[in-house]
This record gives structure tokens, C-alpha cells and sequence, in this order.
């Protein structure tokens, strides 16, 4: 059997997803390409090598729309002989681009792949791909006694259900601000960043939407963001704990990782980072929604033949606060390992480029300890998972 390797990951700084941000004016296209064109360059890649570029993004409208995969090769000056492809996992689909690039090398359909994604909050907010439609139809409705709801609204049941309180989930929050200062300052995201030059004559060269003064109390005088007397009354055990604070943020950012398979990399003299040691996606509640972290750890977990404690470290995708203490919980896994350098609720959560921003940081935390395991598990939109276990190299 064929191994897939990473030999490397990219992606943009943060930018804060709304008009204003440093990102704000950028074309979702352009930003990717930058992403591509530095991606094979700081390799030495011919980009004429590259097989197919999978790229997740969700809102595939307006400038996100016609295949941005296509369009960044295209803008990033590859070959016009690269194909490229965009898919929608929800806010999993870079992991799931990777997961499709990775099987495309063991399967032996591609030899050198790139997976990210890209997404711009500030141009494209969420649902804005349904353009004020309804996408779930009747049938859903029915199924599911008066239809799916907003993932906010799923952190909430998730709180209600394992007995999450207020000030527990707050203090995750002001814990990721704090680890993701502390990597910013000790220069722990150089490696994955690429700076972005602005409009204005800046460089966007760290996180936009870190804030290190970040404090329990801070947090605490925020107000419930999605209180409903419709969903009270639907979900009468709701007390209403999640915050634009113990939230991911509204995020606009790029980012990709470069895929080969094992012997390839060595033909062209490239040191491979990871290999990829298996993947998994599940299904699971749409109502509950993000709890799918959990079965898809432990479905990639047995497929890899390891146990949670031999993992090193975990990227558990921050998209609310309950998501990570909840499968840190269920797993019992060892808290110190998750999410060390601070999750996307300080590092942002651009949709359709999470999944491979997370697993940029996964290699540099699995670089910079010398661990040998690392687990990556995203939530995703309708209640699905995937997951990820790579093996540094």
C-alpha cells in the first residue's frame, strides 16, 4: 500500500470576519492563490507536478462561487493542465479535501495533491449560500418535529445536557485566548503563516482575532447570543450560556497543506513532515449537531490501532466552547493536550479553511514537543464529524 505524506502547511493569518477586517477587502480567489503560489514555491514544486487542488469552502456564492478550487489554481499561475475541485463538508470540508487527497494517493489516482480551503465571513456570512431559501425542505421538518437548528443553538443543548455551566464554558474561552497569546508571542505559528500585505500599505502578520486581554469577567458580562422564545419552547431544558465570547468568531483566512505520496517525496528530495495515518467521518444527531467529534474519534482511533492516551495532541475544532470539553470528557483525554496553542475561538474559525489551518498547528505542536500522535476532529453543520491521525516524521 501507498503512504501519504504532508509535507508542508500554510494559511493566512486570522482576519476578523466582518466588514473592517484586515481581510476584509480581499477577493476569496486571490487570497487563496497567494496561499498556493507560496505553498509549492517555498518547496521548489513545479506546480505542473500538481495532480488536483481540492479546496473546501461553504458559502459558494457570489466570489466564492464557480469552483474556487479552479479559479485560485488558476490566479496562483499553475499550469492550466491543474484540475481543482471544491467541496462542502460544512466546517470540516479542508479536512475532508485532505482525507480525499490522502485516499487519492494510497488509491494511486494522484501522486502530488494540494487540500485546503478558504473561506471570507466578512463577504459571506453564514447561510448566505441559501441566499434567505429554505435548503432542508418538508421532509426534514417532519423527521425531525420542525427542522434542524442553528448550531448556537446545539451548543446550547450540548451545555444542557452534560451540565456545562456558564462559568465553565467561559473559562475554556478566556483559556484559548490565553494559549494562543502565548504561542503568538513565543512566534510558535511563524512556520504556518504567511503574511498578507494590505490595502493600506500593512502586512497582516499574526491573528486578527486573538485578544490577549481576555478575562473571565470580561467574558461573563456578555449576553446569551441566540436567546428564542420559539426554541425555548421547543427545548424547555435550555438556560441559555453561549456568548459571542465562548464562541468561535467570524473569521476570513485561506489555507492548504501539500500531500504526496511517500515515494514521490523522496524522488524530488522533499522531507515529509507527517504521514497520514487514518481518517474517519461520521454521521450523528443533526439537532445536537456538534457531538459528532466524538464517534469520529473513536472511529479513527480504531482504525489506527492507538488508543487516545498515545496521542500526543489533540486539535479539536473550537467552533463553541462545550464542542472540546465535551470530547475531552468522553474521551478522557488529558486536557493539557488539547488545543495547546489556543483554539479557534481566539484563532479564528474560517469556515472552509479550519480543518487544514488546524492541522498546520497540529504539526508545529507535534515539531516543537517531539511528540510522535496527533488527532485532529472538526464538528460539522447537520450533524456530521471528521477526523484525522497523523504520525510526525
Amino acid at each position: 500500500m501507498r503512504t501519504a505524506v504532508i509535507v508542508d502547511a500554510l494559511r493566512t493569518p486570522s482576519g476578523r470576519g466582518k466588514p473592517g477586517g484586515a481581510l476584509s477587502s480581499q477577493h476569496p480567489v486571490e487570497l487563496m492563490a497567494r496561499v498556493l503560489r507560496a505553498l509549492v514555491d517555498r518547496n521548489d514544486l513545479d506546480p505542473a507536478l500538481v495532480d488536483d487542488v481540492i479546496l473546501g469552502c461553504l458559502a459558494q456564492v457570489d466570489q466564492q462561487a464557480v469552483n474556487p478550487a479552479r479559479n485560485a489554481a488558476l490566479a496562483a499561475g499553475f499550469p492550466v493542465t491543474v484540475p481543482g475541485v471544491t467541496i462542502d463538508r460544512q466546517c470540516g470540508s479542508s479536512l475532508q479535501a485532505v482525507a480525499f487527497a490522502a485516499q487519492g494517493v494510497v488509491a494511486g489516482a494522484y501522486d502530488v495533491v494540494v487540500a485546503g480551503g478558504v473561506e471570507l465571513m466578512s463577504t459571506h456570512p453564514i447561510g448566505s449560500a441559501a441566499r434567505g431559501a429554505d435548503p432542508f425542505g418538508p421532509s426534514i421538518r417532519e423527521r425531525f418535529d420542525g427542522g434542524l437548528v442553528h448550531q448556537g443553538i446545539s451548543a446550547e443543548l450540548i451545555c444542557a445536557r452534560w451540565g456545562l455551566s456558564r462559568e465553565e464554558v467561559d473559562a475554556f474561552a478566556e483559556r484559548s485566548h490565553r494559549l494562543a497569546a502565548a504561542a503568538t508571542e513565543a512566534g510558535a505559528f511563524e512556520r504556518e503563516l504567511l503574511p498578507v500585505p494590505l490595502a493600506d500599505g500593512r502586512v497582516l502578520d499574526r491573528d486578527e482575532t486573538v485578544r490577549p486581554s481576555t478575562t473571565a469577567a470580561s467574558l461573563a458580562a456578555l449576553s446569551p447570543a441566540f436567546v428564542d422564545d420559539d426554541v425555548a419552547r421547543r427545548f424547555p431544558e435550555i438556560d441559555w450560556k453561549i456568548t459571542a465570547g465562548n464562541s468561535s468568531p467570524l473569521t476570513d483566512g485561506a489555507s492548504a497543506v501539500l500531500i504526496m505520496a511517500e515515494e514521490r517525496a523522496e524522488q524530488l528530495g522533499l522531507v515529509p513532515r507527517a504521514r497520514v495515518v487514518a481518517g474517519a467521518v461520521v454521521g450523528s444527531d443533526p439537532i445536537e449537531m456538534l457531538t459528532g467529534v466524538v464517534p469520529a474519534t473513536r472511529k479513527v482511533l480504531d482504525r489506527a490501532g492507538l488508543s487516545i492516551g498515545d496521542v500526543d495532541a489533540y486539535e479539536v475544532n473550537e467552533a463553541f466552547a462545550p464542542v472540546p470539553m465535551v470530547w475531552q470528557r468522553e474521551l478522557g483525554a488529558d486536557p493539557e493536550r488539547l488545543n495547546p496553542r489556543g483554539g479557534a475561538i481566539a484563532l479564528g474559525h474560517a469556515l472552509g479553511s479550519t480543518g487544514t489551518r488546524l492541522l498546520g498547528t497540529l504539526l508545529g505542536q507535534l515539531e516543537a514537543t517531539g511528540g510522535r500522535y496527533g488527532l485532529e476532529a472538526v464538528c460539522e453543520g447537520q450533524g456530521m464529524a471528521n477526523a484525522l491521525v497523523v504520525e510526525r516524521l
